[in-house]
Parts: structure tokens; C-alpha cells; sequence
């Protein structure tokens, strides 16, 4: 009951200028007595209360300490809660919930937001994801072997900048020791990650974070567009790969895929997506990306000849 009291008197005192000693007496059903040594104990927990004398006097807590409704309001409120809570989840941040109550407190209208964001917090890479984010805290190096995408293994030294969330992963972008040069690093493929107790500082220029496929080193000249056509059974998982994507349905039932301004290096990511599906995804154009995909279907085949 203390506790419930301790609080509910939190929050009173949020929300009121000055509250008298035998008007939150008599609130809470407890002598002024009482009263007193629960002020106490929640100055004691680090929360400023202010004693106020003469006849309209009472406590309040310090105005720096509280937050002014009128800078937010109760959809930026409720945006914030959402954004926070998906983060406390995935990084178990303390802090965070630390936040969310004193938004909560502030905004009652909050306590029960109107839309929820999951960002993974089931994935097995969520300790490697809470690691570099220690790191990043800490401004300490971290040390990892990386598979790129050509299979190849590779230790490297990075100075974190930031965590990323796009294309439903997270990436490590920072200064690569090895490459003498900023990276992204997609965090599936780190393995081995220690966190080492070297410090740094950001003293070299940080080009600018962009989000999109350009980010990724792949625009390059010769542009074309690509058309897959998808069956019926694997409608479903396309679109919801496929989201930027134009798409067409046709007569058949079939559902045509078009992606706009590719290049010759969309063929690292495109060809093992297109196999990914089956005999659910045929690549219609253009011919090099349909060859591409033959060559090495008969090299998984050439693997099964003596089946």
C-alpha cells in the first residue's frame, strides 16, 4: 500500500503546483505525520521536492524537474511512447521505461497508445544488436569476423556510429579499421563480436547516413528494369519482399514484379532471391538476369547429379 501511495503522491505532485500536507493527508486516509515521511522518502529516491511556507504553502516539485504539456501534444506523445517502447524491447533499456513513465505522467492520454511497432525482439542476433549498442554508449571498439556477400570471411576492427533498421535487419554502420573507410555492416552476418576496452573519438569527417539502396555502394551505371513474374502460391511472401516495388496482376492470376532502375550489381542479391523461390518466381527480363539464374540452377544441379 506504501508504494501505491508513494506513487500516486508522485503523480499528484506532478500535476499540481502546490499540494498542502492535510489536503494529501486527507487523500490518502493517513495522518500529516505520515504525510511527512513519504515526502521524504521520495526526495530520498532523487526526486526534488520543494517546501513551500505560510498559509498556501505546501510541496510541489522543482518546475525544472517537470515538462511543459504544451511542447507536446497527445499524438506526439503517443509517436514517442510507441518509438520507445519497441527500442526498450529490443535493448531492454531501463532508461527508456524510465521515459515513457514521465511522458505517461505528464499525458494520461498516452498510457494506452493507438498502434504498437515490433522490430524484431525475438531474433536470435538481439545480444549481438545489445553489444554494439553498449559500445556505441561507450565509444569502445569493436572486433568481429564478417561473411560478405561473396562467402568470405574477415576479421575486422570497427568504431560503431550507429545502429540502423531498414529492409527488416539491422545494420552496424562505423569506421572500418581495415578498409580505412566508413562501412555498414549487416548484422546477421557478424560472428564472433567482442566488445574490446579500447576507447575512441570521432575525430575524422562522418559522411552522411542514407537510407536506401543507393546507400550501399550499388548505383552504378547501365540501368535497367527487371520484370519477375510470380505464381499464385508464392504471391504472398513476393509481396511482402517486394514492398517498393511496382506491381501488376494478370489475367492468369499471376502477379508481375517490376523493378525500376537496376543495375549490373543487382545481380549479388537478385539471383538468390529469384531461386529462394521455387518454381514461384521466373525472371521474364532482362535476358542476362534469366541467364544468370539458369547458371546457377545447373550448378545446384551439377551438386544432386548422383541422386
Amino acid at each position: 500500500m506504501k508504494l501505491e501511495r508513494l506513487i500516486s503522491m508522485i503523480y499528484m505532485l506532478l500535476n499540481h503546483e502546490i499540494l498542502s500536507a492535510s489536503a494529501l493527508a486527507e487523500k490518502y486516509n493517513v495522518s500529516q505525520r505520515t504525510i511527512y515521511r513519504d515526502i521524504e522518502t521520495i526526495c530520498a529516491a532523487g526526486i526534488p521536492v520543494v517546501s513551500y511556507q505560510g498559509v498556501n504553502g505546501g510541496y510541489g516539485i522543482m518546475e525544472e524537474y517537470k515538462m511543459d504539456k504544451s511542447l507536446l501534444g497527445s499524438y506526439d506523445v503517443n509517436s514517442l511512447v510507441t518509438l520507445l517502447r519497441s527500442m526498450s524491447t529490443v535493448f531492454e533499456d531501463e532508461k527508456a521505461e524510465e521515459t515513457i513513465h514521465k511522458l505517461q505522467t505528464v499525458h494520461q492520454e498516452a498510457k494506452k497508445p493507438s498502434m504498437s511497432l515490433d522490430i524484431g525482439s525475438w531474433r536470435p542476433y538481439n545480444e549481438t544488436l545489445r553489444m554494439i549498442h553498449d559500445a556505441l554508449q561507450r565509444q569502445l571498439v569493436v572486433k568481429f569476423e564478417y561473411v560478405s556477400t561473396k562467402g568470405e570471411r574477415m576479421k575486422r576492427f570497427v568504431e560503431p556510429v550507429n545502429l540502423l533498421y531498414k529492409y527488416d535487419s539491422w545494420y552496424l554502420y562505423g569506421y572500418c579499421r581495415l578498409r580505412s573507410d566508413y562501412r555498414e555492416f549487416k548484422l546477421p552476418r557478424i560472428v564472433s563480436l567482442k566488445v574490446t576496452g579500447e576507447h575512441f573519438q570521432h575525430h575524422r569527417h562522418e559522411p552522411k547516413v542514407e537510407s536506401g539502396w543507393r546507400s550501399n555502394g550499388l548505383a552504378e551505371a547501365d540501368e535497367f528494369d527487371v520484370v519477375i513474374r510470380i505464381a499464385p502460391p508464392a504471391m504472398a511472401r513476393a509481396l511482402d519482399f517486394f514492398v517498393g516495388a511496382e506491381k501488376r496482376f494478370e489475367e492468369d492470376g499471376s502477379l508481375n514484379i517490376l523493378l525500376t532502375n537496376q543495375h549490373r550489381g543487382s545481380m549479388r542479391w537478385l539471383v538468390p532471391v529469384v531461386l529462394s523461390f521455387g518454381d514461384g518466381a521466373e525472371v521474364i527480363e532482362p535476358p542476362e538476369i534469366r541467364k544468370a539464374v539458369k547458371e546457377q540452377l545447373q550448378k545446384m544441379l551439377e551438386k544432386y547429379r548422383e541422386v
